[in-house]
This record gives C-alpha cells, structure tokens and sequence, in this order.
C-alpha cells in the first residue's frame, strides 16, 4: 500500500458562522489576510517537506473561489514539491481539465513536473467540484464528456514523438500539437482520476488501467463502489482490477494517547464542519443524473461532505472509517478493517491537516502515522500487472546536489 499527506492549503480564520452562508463562490475576498496567508502558504509546503522526509507520497489538488483551499493552480504546487522534495511520489489529483481551455497547456505543465521530479508524478484528472462550474462558465451537462476527451488528447500529445498532429473531438479542435517537453516516465504518468459517485465513471477509469480514488465516504458505499467496479471486470470479462488501481481518502490523526488523537482529529473536522456552500451552487442542474440530483437536493445522498453526514458528527465518522484516529495500534485496526470492509485497496491517503491545526500539531500526527502505522500496514494491496499506478515505475535517481551560487555583496 501507497500512503500520502494532504492538506487543502485552508484558510481558516473565518467571520462567525452567521456572517456568512457559504465558504466557497461568494465569500468576499476582505476576509483573506494576505501577510498571515504568507506563513500559512509556506508553512503548509513545509509540511509536504516534512512528509518526503518522513517516507510519506505528497497529493495535492486545486480549488477556486474558496476560502476551504488557497491553491487555485495544481501544477505551481506540484512544480514546487518537484524541486523541494527527493523521493516522495507526487499526485495531483487533480487538474481539472474539463473546466480549462487548453489541456495542451497542461499536458505540457506535467511532462515538466514529471522531467524535474525525475519521473515521480501521479497525474490525476478531475471533472472539477459543481461550486466551480460558476467561475468556469462550463455547461453542467457538458464537463463529463469534455473529461475524457481531454485525457484522450492528453494520452496522444505525451505519447506522440515524431512531429505535429492535428485533433479534431467533439469539444476540442487542436493544429500542430507537438507537446515539449515529453513526459520522463514512459509511455506517460500514472493516470489517477475521481468521479465522485458515478459507477459508470469508475468503471471506464479502472477499463483504461488508471486508479480510481474516493474521498470522505462511509465505507458500506465504498465497498458498494469498488465492489461494484470489480463486478463490472468480471461480467465483460476483464481482469480483476488490482487494489493500487482504488485510492481512499479519510480524516486522519494518530496521537500518544486516544484522547490526543481525539483533538487532533476535532481540528480536521474543520474540513467537514465548515466547508459550507449554498444549495444553488452545490448540485447544479445537469451535473449529475436526475436520480442523484434529487437525493442531493433534498439531503438524502450519503456523501462524505453532505449535510446527511454532517450532522452525525465525529464519531459516526468514525464508525463508517470516514475519519480514522486514534493510537498508533487503533489506526492500525481501524485501516484493517475498512481494507478488507471494501475489498482492498492499494492507496491512503490521509487528510492529516486542516483548519488552524498548528505545524507542530500536525508534524507530531504525521510522525506517528509514518513510524508507527505505515510500517504494520504497507504490505497490503496488490499491484497491477499492466500499466498501472505501481507498474512499470522508474526507480528515482537520486537527485544532484546544485551548488546554490553565493548572494552578490552590495
């Protein structure tokens, strides 16, 4: 098994809750401090430093307009990370290439991250969260097919090597594509993606070899996910999926004592108790199937984020393995058992930090989820055969040392 930190670079100091009816589109940006979001930028990098240190994988994603992650660009995370951590597998997860205008111009942003990380990219591609269709000015009904033509024409530009083509989809129409650089791992990265609740998508994802990932959701429904992909294989006669083509992503804190960790994950819990947005914004019509859309309206869809879940609290977080905490041993139980709740899967992703988790906080959590849970569990997972996540990796080569040139004296 894979194991990787995230944060979503939060900004976290916040008017009272009934000053403001959303975190995400319309919150006025006055309640950005830009000299504390200085430190706070710099400090959540630190973190990602301290996980390659740590022998922790880094994901990183994208949001806009919202005070719940101060990284609208991916990839300017990512190129960061390539250059200021060593061994530590990068996943982007994601860019969402469904809502930008050129997916050339990011195919070319992740050759290059790929090139200075020495092949440590985990490329993930994402339809993008519903609040951002507003600032996207995307059609709902449109942003799933303009998905995967994106990954389509992404997959020929970093696999095409002898000169120029031309591209003509449905949604996009390319001359002269000829991508530079190319990607250093071969034929391309990993591809990750996340589809939220949609089986069809999962299961054209685990069909193209890519990993599928879910976030926050109570383990009966992911098991029903994953299970369900797996069946799918099995009826047209597929190959069982391995477990590193699933990811799953808990709350996560590991403390000296069950009542450390219990505060610790409280601060995480700022991610799902604050993470407020307007009903008009959350499921805009033609985003999801009319079923689903129903279920969400009316608060009956059992999301990890929905206010259906919310409103249980922590320790039904718990009990559904939505948050994972506690001693290093009960951490170790605890991701036991959702792997086998769900059949397996081959990457965790812990959400280790949000809110105003200090540094020092957060560090200590992730210290012990490193040394003292990654070992007892990491022998979990199966790895695909074919070109999957865990397959056909370079091995890093170890990085040069780049003598940094001495500051000229005035």
């Amino acid at each position: 098994m894979e194991f990787y930190h995230f944060t979503e670079f939060p900004w976290p100091h916040l008017p009272p809750d009934d000053t403001f009816t959303s975190m995400r589109v319309n919150l006025p940006s006055k309640v950005y401090d830009p000299v504390v979001g200085a430190d706070l930028y710099n400090s959540y990098i630190d973190q990602y430093v301290l996980a390659d240190e740590l022998g922790i994988n880094c994901m990183i994603n994208e949001h806009h307009q919202t005070a719940t992650c101060l990284s609208p660009s991916g990839p300017l995370q990512m190129a960061i990370l390539a250059r200021e951590t060593k061994n530590a597998r990068l996943c982007i997860l994601g860019n969402p290439i469904a809502n930008i205008a050129d997916p050339i111009r990011c195919a070319e942003e992740m050759a290059m991250i790929d090139n200075i990380s020495h092949g440590r990219l985990e490329c993930g591609f994402v339809r993008g969260v519903p609040y951002e269709l507003f600032s996207s000015n995307r059609n709902p009904t449109e942003t799933a097919e303009r998905l995967w033509e994106s990954i389509d024409l992404i997959r020929k530009a970093w696999t095409s090597h002898d000169g120029p083509f031309n591209y003509e989809g449905k949604w996009i129409h390319k001359r002269q594509v000829n991508l530079w650089p190319r990607p250093y791992q071969q034929p391309h990265p990993p591809i990750w993606t996340t589809g939220g609740s949609s089986h069809a998508h999962a299961c054209r994802t685990i069909e193209n070899g890519f990993t599928f990932a879910m976030f926050l959701t109570p383990a009966d429904r992911l098991a029903e996910m994953f299970n369900g992909v797996r069946d799918h294989c099995k009826t047209k006669g597929l190959p069982a999926p391995a477990d590193d083509q699933f990811a799953y992503m808990p709350l996560v804190a590991v403390g000296e004592t069950e009542e450390e960790a219990r505060k610790m994950i409280e601060g995480v819990f700022w991610y799902v108790t604050h993470n407020k947005a307007e009903l008009q914004f959350r499921a805009p019509p033609g985003y999801v199937e009319t079923s689903l859309y129903a279920k969400v309206v009316t608060g009956q869809f059992t999301g990890g984020r929905t206010d259906a879940i919310r409103t249980q609290g922590i320790d039904f977080f718990k009990k559904n393995h939505v948050a994972i905490y506690g001693t290093p041993d009960s951490v170790v139980k605890q991701i036991k058992s959702l792997y086998r709740k769900v059949g397996g899967f081959g990457h965790l992703i812990a959400m280790l930090h949000a809110g105003d988790m200090s540094y020092e906080l957060t560090a200590k959590s992730m210290t012990l989820f490193a040394k003292e849970v990654v070992p007892k569990i990491k022998h979990l997972g199966s790895i695909s055969t074919g070109f999957g996540p865990l397959a056909e990796r370079p091995k890093v080569k170890p990085k040069k040392k780049v003598k940094k040139k001495a500051k000229a004296r005035a």
